[in-house]
């Protein structure tokens, strides 16, 4: 079963995002805040992260820039509510992350997950 840290200091949003994830037979992992998010991802594996761009107490992209020096190849949704997510391909740790405008469908979210899965498997190189 993939595992799954969203990261989002919206309580409604985070419930949603987590019941779509567990009806689709996601272990989920909630987190409130950027500094939790991390904690949680440097105290567990996860096959995917979920992050809010604007979290109350730090900026998204530096949670993700942060979650990808950790594990370089890891599968992530940015989403926001707030802008355009054009920016996020100026910095090198956030290559290939999928980016979600709010509000999102359901089906949204999981085509989201489905697309940084396969952005991260097309930069990893071949074995064999």
């Amino acid at each position: 079963m993939p595992r799954v840290l969203i990261i989002d200091d919206q309580k409604d949003v985070r419930a949603m995002v987590a019941i779509v994830l567990r009806v689709h037979r996601y272990d989920v992992v909630e987190a409130d805040s950027g500094a939790a998010g991390v904690k949680a991802f440097s105290e567990a594996c996860f096959d995917a992260a979920i992050v809010d761009i604007f979290l109350g107490d730090s900026s998204g992209v530096d949670v993700i820039a942060t979650l990808r020096e950790l594990a370089p190849g890891l599968p992530v949704v940015a989403v926001s509510g707030m802008t355009a997510l054009d920016f996020m391909e100026q910095s090198p740790h956030l290559a290939n992350v999928v980016c979600l405008q709010k509000p999102f469908r359901p089906n949204d979210l999981l085509q989201a997950l489905r697309k940084a899965q396969a952005a991260v498997d097309d930069e990893l190189p071949a074995v064999g």
